[in-house]
C-alpha cells in the first residue's frame, strides 16, 4: 500500500478540497461561478511551477498544459473538472484524513448522527489499512473531481522529473462546470490537440469506462391564471397544482433514479420553482440508447399534453435540449485508448471493470467531437453527499496506471 505518490496525493486532495469551487447552473455564464476561476488560476500557477510547457488559462475557463514527449507516440490528453456538485453544500469543506482505516464505522465530527459504515458500503470494508479522506459531515468532500486533478498533477510531476519514464507528448486540461453539463466549450476539442484522451473521473479501482448514458435536459413551464384569491372562484388557474399533476402522472415505480439501476434509464425531476401564477420544472432524461432517450422525452411531452388538456386556460410548454451522447457509439469503432488503459491496469495487477457508467463526463462530449475519451478510475465513493470518501491508496493506483499507460503508448 506504500507508494511514492501517497503523500503528494493526500496533500493535494486536502488542499484542493478545501477550496470552494461549486458550479451553479442558474448563472448562464461559463465558468458559472467566480470560485471556479480561483481554482483554475491556482492550477495554472501550480502546473507552471512543476515545469509544464504551453500553460494557458483560456477565456472559456480551461487550464491547458503540455508535458513534452521523450519518445514518439500519439499525443494523449488527460482531463479532470474543477467544479464540485451543486446538489449538496460545498462551502467550508473541512477535509480530514483517517490514517490506517481499521474497518469499522466512520463518524463525522460536525454531524455525530452521520455514519459511514462498511455494512452499508461494502467497498469501504475492503480498504482496511488505507488512508481514507472524508469531509466533516456538513459538506461533500469534492473528490469528484479534485481527486482526478491531484492524480493528473502527480503523474505530470513524475513525467517531468523522471527522464527514465518514456512517454509521448501529453496534454492536460482542467475544465469547469462538468457537474451542470455545460462546461464543455466547442473549442476544447481543437485546443487540446490530442489523438485521444482520458478523463480521471471514475470510481472503483479498475474502472475503465467506455459506455455512458445519453442525456437530455427538459424545462417544463406551467403558466396559470393569476387573480386575487378572494375573487378566484372559476377564474384562478393555480400553476402549482398543475405542476404537481405532471410530477404525479409520471411513472413513479419504473422511471426514477431511486428505482432504476444497471442499464435502465430514468426521468429525474431536479428543480421545481415558482408560484401559483407560473411554475418551472427542470428534468434530466437518461438512457443508454438513443431510442430509449427519445421515448422518455416523448413520455414527458405526453404527460404535459395530458395535463394541459385538463385545463385549457393554462399554458404548458416542454422544451427538450440535448446534453451528451453515449461515448460507446464512437469508441466501439476504435478501442485503442480503451485497450491501452486495460493493458496499463494489467501492468499493475489490477482487475479491469468495464461497466456502463450511470452518468457522463466531459469525455462523452469530447468523444462525440472526435477525440476518443474513455474514463479511468480515481477511487471516489459516495459522491455528491456528506458521506463522500476516497482512499489515498486507490488514488495512487490510478496514478500508477496513468504512468504505465503513457509508458506503453511510447513503446507502440
Amino acid at each position: 500500500m506504500q507508494s511514492k505518490f501517497n503523500q503528494e496525493l493526500e496533500t493535494r486532495l486536502v488542499r484542493y478540497a478545501a477550496i470552494d469551487s461549486q458550479s451553479d447552473e442558474t448563472t448562464l455564464v461559463t465558468p458559472s461561478t467566480d470560485c471556479q476561476w480561483d481554482m483554475l488560476k491556482l492550477l495554472e500557477k501550480e502546473i507552471n511551477e512543476i515545469g509544464a510547457s504551453d500553460v494557458e488559462l483560456t477565456d472559456y475557463g480551461v487550464v491547458l498544459a503540455t508535458i513534452p514527449g521523450t519518445s514518439p507516440g500519439p499525443t494523449i490528453g488527460f482531463l479532470a473538472h474543477v467544479d464540485t456538485a451543486p446538489q449538496f453544500n460545498a462551502t467550508n469543506v473541512k477535509p480530514r484524513v483517517i490514517k490506517g482505516y481499521n474497518g469499522g464505522d466512520i463518524t463525522f465530527p460536525d454531524d455525530p448522527n452521520l455514519v459511514l459504515s462498511p455494512e452499508e458500503h461494502p467497498y469501504l470494508g475492503t480498504k482496511i489499512g488505507h488512508d481514507i479522506v472524508t469531509a466533516s459531515g456538513l459538506t461533500l468532500l469534492g473528490s469528484d473531481d479534485k481527486a482526478g486533478i491531484a492524480i493528473i498533477m502527480a503523474m505530470a510531476g513524475e513525467l517531468l522529473n523522471n527522464p527514465d519514464v518514456p512517454h509521448p507528448p501529453i496534454r492536460i486540461a482542467f475544465t469547469p462546470d462538468e457537474e451542470i453539463g455545460c462546461g464543455f466549450d466547442n473549442r476544447l476539442a481543437r485546443d487540446l490537440k490530442a489523438d485521444f484522451a482520458y478523463t480521471l473521473d471514475g470510481g472503483e479501482v479498475g474502472e475503465v469506462v467506455y459506455e455512458s448514458f445519453s442525456a437530455d435536459r427538459a424545462v417544463v413551464t406551467v403558466s396559470g391564471v393569476s387573480i386575487h384569491p378572494g375573487r378566484a372562484k372559476d377564474q384562478m388557474v393555480n400553476a402549482i397544482h398543475l405542476a404537481s399533476k405532471i410530477i404525479q402522472t409520471l411513472p413513479q415505480a419504473t422511471l426514477q433514479p431511486e428505482t432504476t439501476s444497471g442499464n435502465e434509464g430514468f426521468i429525474h425531476a431536479t428543480d421545481m420553482e415558482g408560484g401559483s401564477s407560473e411554475m418551472v420544472l427542470k428534468f434530466i432524461l437518461r438512457d443508454f440508447e438513443l431510442d430509449g432517450l427519445e421515448a422518455k422525452g416523448n413520455l414527458l411531452q405526453q404527460v404535459c399534453n395530458t395535463v394541459q388538456a385538463t385545463e385549457p386556460r393554462a399554458k404548458i410548454t416542454c422544451e427538450i435540449h440535448p446534453q451528451y451522447r453515449n461515448m460507446r457509439y464512437w469508441l466501439e469503432k476504435d478501442m485503442t485508448p480503451v485497450d491501452l488503459a486495460r493493458a496499463a491496469c494489467a501492468d499493475n495487477d489490477i482487475k479491469v471493470l468495464s461497466v456502463p457508467i450511470r452518468g457522463g463526463t466531459d469525455g462523452s462530449r469530447l468523444t462525440e467531437m472526435g477525440v476518443p475519451t474513455p474514463n479511468i478510475f480515481t477511487g471516489m465513493q459516495c459522491i455528491h453527499g456528506p458521506k463522500e470518501w476516497i482512499s489515498v491508496q486507490d488514488m495512487a493506483q490510478a496514478t500508477d496506471v496513468c504512468v504505465s499507460l503513457v509508458r506503453r503508448a511510447a513503446s507502440n
